[in-house]
């Protein structure tokens, strides 16, 4: 009988849609935290070092094309849904052209929120 017990609960336990109450479940933070005061600091023909001193480094690296870094970031609160956020900064000759992706500068914000 225990075992048919212990069978069970090792069963249940495995189970990831149970869940025990008051069980604590961490959060997951990976990639590169972005700010609105790091994205407004971008500036078109910035070079490669200042993006890095104001971003940090790309987390990936695309050996293919070395004129696009792509910024990933990605948290889970306690077991929920994950939340994803990128951006992608374009290149040209060594210099910053543009970025697209989740995270947009103030003024640009602004102007979609007007029109």
């Amino acid at each position: 009988m225990r075992a048919i017990i212990i069978l069970l609960l090792l069963v249940i336990s495995g189970c990831s849609s149970f869940s025990f109450p008051g069980v604590h479940k961490i959060t997951i933070q990976q990639g590169n935290v972005i700010t609105q005061a790091m994205v407004d600091k971008l500036k078109p023909g910035m070079t490669k070092s200042q993006v890095r001193f104001v971003l940090g480094n790309a987390i990936v690296d695309d050996s293919l094309d070395s004129e696009r870094w792509d910024y990933i970031y990605t948290i889970q609160l306690g077991g929920l849904t994950p939340i994803s956020k990128y951006m992608s900064l374009f290149f040209v000759d060594g210099h910053l052209s543009h970025f697209e992706g989740d995270y947009l500068p103030t003024a640009q914000q602004n102007k979609t929120k007007e029109g």
